[in-house]
């Protein structure tokens, strides 16, 4: 996402901040946000805020203070007034509406960060993307991992074996540089998985690999360490081979902030969204 999507996307949310009178306390209406992420149709938008009201209980939070109905008059045309009804959304409301959103809509993976954050500042926002997305890529890489791991064990090979593909793989990857080659190499622990420090870009080749092995593995019915080993060993060099194309040597990039803290601070930050972002009783 480029910062002139950024600073457009934030000059639209911000324009329809509401306030608590005489309370500093920030709320979004629900109709106002559905156009916003991108929803024509008003009963779809409410099966999402059904979702984030499921969250917020799940999460601990009570759901009247961060969703609130409302009915209000909106003018029709010609002058004449009708009666709608409509939901005050708190930040955090809002936030989980998001999370239950599709993130690869752009409005949607925008909204995820925006009403994280109790500041509207672009740069912070900028920054906020980047981690979240991230995460995201890391998420993914996970279930794409798992999808092999099951995959190769209908295919006559065990945990150890899927371990060494994964390596060779990673090899195949960075230079010649195995798993464990590379955990000294970022001086990362030994017992954590790699990918857990590893920047964006590099999480995403490692998936954008396993998912075209994970396909030709099930498209040509391969089956034994041998046959997957070459099949994904191939899939990461040709990976490898477009990133060098565009100036980026995987072995080279310096490692990032362990995800795992990342992960932290975002649970952090929205335990405390929930207690700063209630709307007062009535």
């Amino acid at each position: 996402m480029d910062k002139k999507t950024i600073l457009e996307l934030t000059g639209s949310f911000n324009a329809v901040i509401q306030q608590v009178q005489n309370e500093n306390i920030e709320f979004w209406y629900a109709r106002d946000l559905q156009g916003l992420l991108g929803y024509t149709d008003w009963r779809n938008f409410l099966k999402v805020i059904e979702k984030a009201k499921e969250s917020a209980q799940n999460a601990g939070a009570t759901v009247q203070n961060h969703f609130v109905g409302v009915n209000k008059m909106v003018q029709i045309g010609s002058g004449a007034e009708r009666m709608i009804e409509d939901i005050m959304l708190t930040r955090y409301a809002c936030y989980l509406i998001a999370q239950n959103g599709d993130p690869r809509k752009l409005e949607i993976a925008f909204a995820q960060t925006y009403f994280a954050l109790q500041t509207r500042r672009q740069e912070l926002i900028e920054e906020h993307i980047l981690l979240r997305e991230r995460l995201q890529a890391r998420q993914r890489l996970v279930e794409s991992e798992t999808e092999l791991s099951q995959n190769i064990y209908e295919r006559g090979v065990d945990d150890q074996g899927f371990g060494r593909i994964r390596s060779k793989g990673d090899a195949a990857l960075f230079g010649g540089h195995t798993t464990a080659q590379m955990k000294i190499r970022l001086k990362t622990p030994s017992n954590r998985p790699l990918a857990d420090f590893l920047p964006t870009v590099t999480i995403a080749a490692k998936n954008l690999a396993t998912e075209i092995t994970n396909y030709n593995v099930r498209q040509n019915d391969l089956y034994g360490e041998r046959a997957i080993t070459d099949e994904h060993v191939q899939n990461n060099t040709s990976v490898r081979d477009m990133l060098g194309k565009r100036g980026i040597e995987p072995e080279n990039l310096p490692p990032e902030e362990d995800i795992k803290k990342l992960e932290r601070r975002v649970k952090s930050a929205e335990r405390k969204l929930i207690k700063e972002s209630e709307l007062p009783k009535e």
